[in-house]
């Protein structure tokens, strides 16, 4: 606290006035208490361990081989402070890869004492001033600045940001061990206006088209194939403010066409699989191919005042054309749906429209059950309450239930339609049960539901559904509660806890994490099976849940072999059940349950033994594996 208080200001406090207008005060409240919650990993520090020495850039410098790519860097400048305009220079001047162009458009052609300083630098041949004769808009500066590049790739810069020294010599031997990659970014952190002080990182998973669709998580530091940038038709002026994100889409979608489309339709970037759902499209490692990610802090967004990174509110147009850009993207992938522009600004939610036929396609509920009468009861009506209007038939599998009140329940169920029983005499194994009954399911979809679930909204398993109905989607999971309202589970990632773990459990519903990880659709390696949607002929054609894995890991093990086809793992938070987990299994307090979760670990460890060296591309390395909530790695370097 003390530590917030000594960096109140004037602006500062005007800032919060802005929020608290904005957001209201429960919602502000919800919002401050996340920020001022003390990192578990302060970030100064850790960054100051994270970043090369001088020993390791001189080692760098020394790698640089002829024949490299050239890197065209673009950097639109208008009336910059010359202090934030000199070190910007200064941070591309020490990058420790010699082989690039600094294009600067100068669009303030009246402030002499900002040509004086660009003019400084054009010394060095590989700088050249584009002199503009009136300000043309961040898209129109841009472009002239991409005319002018002569690169392999063309990169950008904000004026008044920097870039780390090791920005373009990782990026050039990424690209010489990628050669498909046409597209490729970094992370990045934010710097004070001083420049001394790095905080708030964005550590980023690898290409995630549905995160991109909620907020442009690419951002800085980008780079492009040049052909393809030009290609794409460069910058666009009635998306200023957005123009990155709207170019971004353009050129991933060209970029995925280019490399593995028939030419003929840019919707190779929304397809998925390899003949599972969608032809012939581009699955998900192929669009890694073209599009890769370097998750190293490599560029620093400076923050002051008049910054669209420190004051969201100071250009509320860019957010209306961000979703716009979003908007076109989806019609250009020929997906319908709409864009809703959530309050955070700067990130959206796409609603996704259902089937054509909304009376079918018939989901098939599938809910395995001993004993536990009450659970159960609560779960089917909950269902029933929340779910009129929907297509679907639910399967109950009894599972040697003993006491008399679940077989007067049963008779109760049989009464009704929509609702089957099946039996499963043999001891419980969650995978085996649930591939019987998926066996004699009806529906085009399966719903994959505990028994001590509960709903409490209407329009959950809709929005599941128009998830799930995508051509690109492989299965779609949803946020869960604690009966206490918090988090049980908001996705899960590899390698998290040893083997796999649900991200933010514990954390409080009303907060959304980290970057609002909690509170996006976006894609996962994997979801929950307590309530995971997942489309039949996908669910047979990867064969079903591994019936070794009998308790533990068994739906994270079916949403890898059913992302290793080529189709996403949606997590919908825009979905969410009450969960109160394992009730029927109950706990994991025998020796032989002990054996058995241990041969499933070990199970897991052999069949994803290069995922989990590898690391979950869906996450970050540089963040933890021992703590849920997006905290950073002790100990991390870059490399």
């Amino acid at each position: 606290m003390n530590g917030y208080l000594k960096k109140l200001s004037p602006y500062m406090v005007l800032k919060g006035i802005r929020y608290l207008k904005h957001f209201g005060w429960k919602e502000f409240w919800i919002r401050l208490s996340e920020r001022m919650e003390p990192e578990e990993v302060p970030y100064g520090p850790w960054y100051e361990n994270y970043v090369p020495g001088e020993e390791e850039l001189a080692r760098q410098r020394k790698q640089v081989r002829p024949g490299q790519p050239l890197f065209s860097i673009i950097v639109p400048c208008y009336h910059t402070p010359g202090d934030y305009l000199r070190e910007m220079l200064d941070s591309v001047f020490s990058q420790t890869y010699g082989n690039w162009e600094l294009i600067l458009v100068n669009a303030s052609k009246e402030d002499s004492g900002m040509r004086e300083i660009l003019r400084s630098y054009e010394t060095d041949p590989r700088v050249r001033v584009e002199e503009l004769e009136e300000n043309t808009g961040i898209s129109g500066n841009t472009n002239a600045g991409l005319r002018q590049a002569k690169g392999d790739y063309v990169c950008f810069l904000d004026h008044d940001d920097m870039i780390a020294p090791s920005a373009l010599f990782l990026m050039a031997r990424y690209l010489e061990n990628h050669p498909k990659v046409r597209m490729l970014y970094t992370d990045e952190d934010k710097i004070s206006a001083d420049g001394k002080e790095h905080f708030q990182p964005h550590l980023k998973p690898d290409f995630n088209l549905d995160l991109l669709r909620s907020n442009n998580y690419i951002c800085h530091f980008l780079a492009v194939d040049r052909q393809i940038a030009m290609d794409a038709g460069g910058f666009r002026k009635a998306f200023d403010g957005a123009q990155d994100h709207d170019f971004i889409f353009r050129c991933a979608e060209l970029a995925a066409e280019r490399s593995y489309g028939d030419g003929s339709s840019r919707t190779a970037l929304a397809q998925s699989g390899s003949g599972l759902r969608s032809g012939n499209g581009l699955s998900l490692k192929m669009i890694g191919e073209v599009i890769g990610h370097i998750p190293e802090i490599l560029y620093h967004w400076r923050v002051h005042a008049a910054s669209t990174a420190d004051n969201p509110q100071s250009k509320m147009y860019a957010y209306e054309a961000g979703k716009r850009a979003i908007e076109e993207h989806l019609q250009r992938c020929g997906q319908e749906g709409t864009v809703e522009l959530l309050k955070d600004h700067g990130f959206y939610r796409v609603h996704y429209a259902l089937p054509a036929d909304s009376t079918e396609p018939l989901v098939s509920v599938i809910i395995p059950n001993k004993d536990q009468k009450e659970a159960l009861k609560q779960c089917i009506d909950s269902f029933e309450e929340t779910t009129k209007g929907v297509n679907a038939e639910i399967l109950i599998i009894e599972n040697n239930s003993t006491q008399e009140e679940t077989f007067r329940y049963y008779r109760e169920l049989s009464k009704n339609s929509r609702i089957r029983l099946l039996r499963w005499k043999k001891p419980f194994n969650y995978s085996a049960i649930n591939n019987y009954a998926a066996d004699r399911a009806r529906g085009r979809y399966l719903l994959f539901l505990n028994n001590d679930t509960r709903a409490f909204r209407k329009g959950w398993l809709e929005e599941m559904l128009s998830v799930c109905s995508r051509e690109d989607a492989g299965a779609a999971g949803i946020k869960l509660l604690y009966p206490d309202d918090t988090i049980q589970h908001a996705g899960i990632v590899i390698g998290l806890g040893g083997v796999a773990g649900s991200l933010f459990v514990d954390m409080k519903a009303e907060r959304s994490g980290y970057l609002h990880k909690a509170s996006l659709l976006q894609d996962l390696s994997a979801v929950t099976a307590a309530c995971m949607m997942v489309p039949k002929e996908v669910f047979e054609q990867v064969g079903g849940f591994d019936e070794q894995l009998s308790v533990a890991f068994n739906d994270v093990d079916l949403c890898l072999r059913i992302g290793e086809t080529g189709l996403r793992i949606i997590y919908d938070p825009f979905a969410v059940l009450y969960h109160d987990e394992s009730r029927t299994r109950g706990a994991e307090d025998s020796a032989e349950k002990a054996r058995r979760f241990q041969g499933e670990i070990e199970r897991m460890r052999t069949k994803w033994e290069k995922l989990l060296k590898k690391g979950d591309p869906l996450y970050n390395k540089n963040l933890s594996l021992s703590k849920w909530n997006y905290s950073l790695r002790a100990g991390a370097k870059m490399e």
